[in-house]
């Protein structure tokens, strides 16, 4: 009996392997063209000093429960308070990951009749929050105003008469493209509607000062903003800013947050560090706009293909087997760079990822397009 309800989960996996989609977990290894720490924040020495400092003065490794329960300290509200004075929220909440805070957000605040209305290409744990909600959801095409003009207008003939979510992310993840926030902005503001903004890829390293994205909808009620802690801020854990009204209703009613353990304490302490270090040495970003121009420009002569802008380049091979061969190939060869499969991106589309961070520098980039140039000349 037992093993036969193993063997289910056998079958799973070597239809996943047959498929050329079976994940499996790698070491870190090479040069780093795969993380999402864009500006070298991770092993920062002001980093480690800050959590040094905060054990000096007592702060605890753990939280030791929930925030509604002993595991509020005094960390976490202080991030709170600098946080919402950093990106010019209304009032900031902690939560201990950006899966947690979108499942959070997305299962709580959308309301029974309200409509909500996703970019086709927003992150998982969007859905996963999305499922749990009461609101009905539909999918938009990929940054196509109209056609979240369209859902919603449709919505409302069918006698929809609650509030639209439009859910999208800053810059995407698998694609780095951005979002066309501000008409998102004043189409949700016609229609009486409010806008979530997922910034996990842009804090930090773009608006004014590391802000977002976002940073020209700061203060507005409707706009709900997520930025994650563990890419360019080197840390972990997400901070949601919004009206403080709809963050005192996630304390009373997210269930994510309200029966998980807080965030440690000292994790508060590093990302209190992380955005003082955004404020203070802004010779990282313009480090890091020079070296994302860079490579933009050397994949376009590398590989023919145009580069997104961003710090996120995806190269498209396609084919599933192909894109995990290349990206062996590279990773025996010293570079570290990830091949993104389906269901993480739509079928047909399996990709290298690679992210531009202040982990490597100018010949490291040229060194590694030359050896997948090649790669994917012999890899067939």
């Amino acid at each position: 009996m037992i093993a036969a309800g193993i063997r289910r989960y056998q079958k799973t996996l070597t239809g996943l392997e047959r498929k050329g989609r079976r994940r499996a977990l790698v070491a870190q290894g090479g040069v780093d063209f795969t993380s999402n720490d864009y500006l070298a924040l991770a092993h920062s020495p002001r980093l480690k000093s800050a959590i040094l400092s905060a054990l000096d003065r007592g702060v605890p490794v753990g939280a030791g429960g929930s925030r509604l329960l002993r595991g509020n300290h005094p960390e976490h509200e202080a991030l709170e308070a600098e946080a919402a004075d950093f990106f010019g929220a209304d009032r900031v909440l902690f939560v201990g990951s950006g899966y947690a805070a979108n499942v959070a957000l997305f299962s709580a605040l959308p309301q029974r009749g309200d409509l909500i209305v996703h970019d086709a290409l927003i992150h998982a744990s969007a859905h996963e929050g999305i499922a749990a909600s009461k609101a009905r959801a539909v999918a938009a095409t990929h940054n196509d105003v109209d056609a979240f003009a369209d859902a919603i207008n449709a919505w409302r003939r069918a006698g929809g008469t609650g509030h639209p979510w439009i859910a999208v992310e800053s810059l995407y993840s698998m694609d780095g493209d951005r979002a066309p926030l501000m008409e998102l902005a004043a189409l949700a503001d016609r229609h009486d509607g409010f806008l979530v903004i997922d910034e996990a890829h842009a804090t930090g390293v773009f608006g004014p000062g590391g802000h977002g994205l976002s940073a020209a909808l700061k203060g507005r009620e409707n706009v709900v903003v997520l930025h994650t802690c563990g890419k360019a801020l080197g840390v972990s854990g997400a901070l949601l800013g919004a009206d403080r009204i709809l963050c005192d209703y996630l304390v009373n009613r997210a269930r994510g947050f309200i029966y998980s353990t807080a965030p440690s304490p000292l994790t508060a302490a590093a990302v209190r560090e992380a955005l003082r270090i955004a404020a203070d040495e802004p010779q990282r970003r313009t480090d890091f706009d020079d070296l994302r121009a860079f490579a933009n420009e050397a994949l376009a002569a590398a590989l023919g293909v145009g580069g997104s802008g961003s710090q996120i380049l995806p190269v498209t091979i396609g084919d599933n087997a192909r894109a995990v061969r290349i990206a062996e190939r590279l990773r025996i060869e010293g570079f570290d760079i990830r091949a993104i499969r389906p269901p993480t991106v739509p079928e047909g589309t399996a990709r290298l990822r690679i992210a531009i961070t202040l982990n490597v520098d100018r010949p490291a980039i040229a060194r590694m397009l030359d050896r997948l140039k090649l790669a994917m000349a012999e890899e067939r």
